[in-house]
């Protein structure tokens, strides 16, 4: 049973020390999305997303008026979509289709922003990894929530250079694609090295093939709360 003290805690760190919930982010495989065809692959995800998560922000909004803690975004990743849309996706366009799945989905369930609109390619291309790299100036600049990453390097198997090189132009294409919203495009996008097998963390988040079929992260954001402390620990 909480005592009058831990509340007034909880309030201490919340008011004065900014404390809050940064994030919720719900993890969901869509490794069993794929299909022959596009159309059945963005109505799987589609379907799956807006299943799983149809209630994360109203739970989210539950807990928040539960425990007065802020909970500031409410957000989805997913498996990079690279390795769902390989088998169906014959152009950069069929890329493009996914992505407004995923856009349409996630504004379904009302979430802030949805992730995993991304390339593992830490040693060389797939053909359909290539298509989506190319794809990404047009899905972004399409998209309103649909954050994508693209890792091209890794100290263990290398760096691929033709990803690198490749990349390079597709930044300056997303910024030209989304000029007249102050180049956003690149708000929504992250070049990775060395990224992590599982990352809940926007713009770059996307659910691993080694986790679960759905998981959820909590970020707990605390600049106010170290500032505090080092304050107090001054000396």
């Amino acid at each position: 049973m909480l005592n009058i003290m831990e509340v007034h805690e909880t309030n201490q760190m919340i008011e004065q020390e900014k404390l809050d919930v940064r994030t919720i982010t719900m993890g969901i495989s869509l490794l069993d999305c794929a299909a022959d065809s596009v159309d059945e692959v963005c109505e799987n995800i589609y379907n799956k997303i807006t299943t799983y998560a149809k209630d994360l922000v109203s739970t989210g909004q539950a807990i928040e008026r539960d425990y007065g803690i802020p909970i500031v975004n409410k957000r989805i990743t997913v498996t990079p979509i690279s390795l769902v849309g390989a088998s169906s996706c014959k152009s950069s366009e069929d890329f493009v289709k996914i992505a407004h799945a995923l856009d349409r989905a996630a504004k379904k369930v009302g979430v802030d922003l949805i992730g995993g609109y991304s390339a593992l390619v830490s040693k060389s291309m797939t053909p359909a990894e290539e298509m989506l790299i190319r794809s990404l100036p047009q899905a972004l600049a399409e998209t309103d929530i649909v954050c994508s990453s693209v890792n091209v390097g890794s100290t263990k198997t290398g760096i691929d250079m033709n990803s690198v090189e490749l990349l390079g132009h597709i930044i300056k294409d997303i910024a030209h694609a989304t000029a007249d919203n102050d180049s956003y495009g690149c708000v929504k996008f992250v070049a990775f090295c060395n990224a992590p097998d599982d990352n809940p963390f926007m713009a770059g988040g996307f659910h691993g093939v080694t986790e679960g079929d759905a998981v959820i992260n909590v970020g707990v954001s605390g600049p106010g709360v170290v500032s505090r402390a080092l304050d107090e620990a001054k000396g």
